[in-house]
C-alpha cells in the first residue's frame, strides 16, 4: 500500500506538472492520465486496498475542496444575484437530459434509455470546477457580479438533482413506478443542507469565540463536522433528504460570515491540505477510467455527448437571461458547466450492473464523457478566466 502511496504522489506530480510547465494545459489532465496509466485497465500498479478505498479517498479530498470554498464564500454578491443562481441548480441538466433525449433514438437508444443517460451526463464537476471558483473569488475575479459564488452553489446542487432524476428513471427501467414526491425531495435537500450547514457553522463560530484551540485542532473539528454530514446524508435519506455537500459549503461560508479573520486563516490550511488531496482525487478517478470502453464507443457516443452538451449550455445561458452579466460572462459560466467526472464515474457503471441491455453502452458513453469534457471544460476555463471575467477593484480598494 506505501508502494502505491508513493506512486501516486510522486507520478501525479510530475505528471501534472509537465502537463502545466511543458504543455500548459491543466496539471489535473496529467493527474488523471497517471490514474488511466496505473490503474487495474492499464498497467495496474495500484495495490488493490488502495482501490478497495478510492471511493472514501475521493470523498475526503471533495471536502477538503468543499470547505476551502465555504471558508472563501461572501454571500452578499450570492444575494444579489438571486434567481440565476437557483436556476443553475436544476435548469442546465434539464436541458442536457433533453439533448441527450432527443439525439439518443437516433443512434438506437430506446427514449427511456436515453433519459437514464442524460442524468448521468447532467451532472457537474465539483471535483474540476470548485477548485478554480476558489481560486476566483481569492483573486477578486468575477466576484462582484457574484459568479463563482453562484456556479458554487449551483454545481453542488445540481448533483442533487441529478442523483435524484437518475433514481427515478432507474426505478422506470426496473418496471417500478414513481412518484411526485421523489422529486420534492431535491429542493427539500437542498433546504436542509442549507440549514444544518447554518446551525452548526453558528455553533462553532460561538465555541471557537469562547474555547482557545491551536487552528489546527479547528481544522480537525470542521473535518469531522464534514464526515458526519456526509454519513447522515445516508443514513437519513429514506426519512429526510439531505445535501451533505451543501452542508459542509454553508458551514464554512457561515464561519466566514460570523468570524471572517478566522474563516481567512483556516481557508489557509485547507488550501495546504488540498495539495496533497487534490493528486489523490484526479488519480483515482483516472483509475476508474477504463479507455477499452472510449475506444469502442463510436462517432454515435461523441454525437450523443456534444449535442446534449450543446444544449447545456443553452441551458446556463436562459439561466443568465436579464442578469448584469455580459456575453463574455454568461460564456464562461456555460463553459464551467461542462466538466464531468466523479459522478459520472459511479454512476456509469450501474445500469449495466443492473442488467440493462444497454448497460454497457451506457457505460462507455459516460467514461467517454469524462475523457471529453473534463479536459475541454477545465481548458476552457483556465484560458478564458483572465479574458472573461474582471477584477473586482472595488473590493482591492477596500482591503487598501
Amino acid at each position: 500500500m506505501l508502494t502505491s502511496l508513493a506512486i501516486i504522489f510522486l507520478f501525479g506530480l510530475t505528471l501534472g506538472a509537465l502537463f502545466d510547465k511543458k504543455l500548459s494545459l491543466p496539471p489535473l489532465l496529467g493527474m488523471l492520465t497517471t490514474g488511466m496509466l496505473l490503474g487495474p485497465n492499464a498497467l495496474n500498479l495500484l495495490d488493490d486496498t488502495i482501490l478497495s478505498i478510492s471511493a472514501d479517498l475521493r470523498e475526503l479530498a471533495l471536502v477538503i475542496i468543499l470547505m476551502r470554498a465555504g471558508l472563501s464564500l461572501d454571500l452578499g454578491p450570492l444575494k444579489q444575484v438571486g434567481r440565476p443562481a437557483v436556476m443553475m441548480c436544476c435548469i442546465p441538466a434539464l436541458f442536457e437530459l433533453g439533448g441527450a433525449m432527443l439525439v439518443g433514438p437516433m443512434i438506437g437508444l430506446t427514449l427511456l434509455e436515453s433519459a437514464i443517460v442524460g442524468a448521468i451526463l447532467g451532472a457537474v464537476s465539483p471535483a474540476i470546477v470548485v477548485p478554480r471558483m476558489v481560486r476566483l473569488m481569492d483573486e477578486k475575479r468575477g466576484t462582484a457580479k457574484g459568479i463563482p459564488q453562484m456556479i458554487l452553489v449551483g454545481s453542488s446542487a445540481d448533483d442533487v438533482f441529478v442523483i435524484v432524476l437518475f433514481t427515478s428513471l432507474m426505478t422506470l427501467a426496473r418496471g417500478g413506478q414513481v412518484s411526485a414526491i421523489e422529486f420534492l425531495k431535491v429542493p427539500e435537500a437542498i433546504v436542509t443542507g442549507l440549514i444544518a450547514g447554518a446551525v452548526v457553522g453558528c455553533v462553532l463560530a460561538a465555541f471557537f469565540k469562547r474555547v482557545h484551540m491551536r487552528d489546527t485542532t479547528k481544522v480537525l473539528i470542521l473535518l469531522g463536522f464534514s464526515f458526519l454530514f456526509l454519513e447522515l446524508e445516508k443514513d437519513i435519506k429514506e426519512y429526510v433528504p439531505l445535501s451533505g455537500l451543501l452542508a459542509i459549503m454553508t458551514l464554512g461560508a457561515t464561519i466566514f460570515q460570523r468570524k471572517r479573520p478566522l474563516a481567512v486563516r483556516l481557508s489557509e490550511k485547507f488550501s495546504r491540505l488540498w495539495v496533497g488531496a487534490e493528486v489523490f482525487l484526479f488519480v483515482l478517478i483516472g483509475a476508474m477510467v477504463d479507455v477499452r470502453y472510449a475506444a469502442a464507443a463510436g462517432s454515435s457516443a461523441v454525437l450523443l455527448i456534444v449535442g446534449a452538451l450543446i444544449l447545456r449550455m443553452v441551458g446556463v445561458g436562459v439561466c443568465m437571461i436579464k442578469t448584469k452579466l455580459n456575453m463574455k460572462e454568461t460564456v464562461y459560466c456555460m463553459f464551467s458547466y461542462i466538466p464531468k467526472a466523479t459522478v459520472q464515474a459511479v454512476l456509469g457503471a450501474l445500469p449495466l450492473s443492473a442488467g440493462m441491455p444497454a448497460g454497457m453502452r451506457i457505460l462507455t458513453i459516460a467514461v467517454l464523457s469524462i475523457l471529453i469534457t473534463a479536459p475541454l471544460g477545465a481548458i476552457l476555463m483556465d484560458k478564458t478566466e483572465k479574458r472573461f471575467l474582471t477584477l473586482d477593484r472595488q473590493e482591492d480598494e477596500k482591503v487598501a
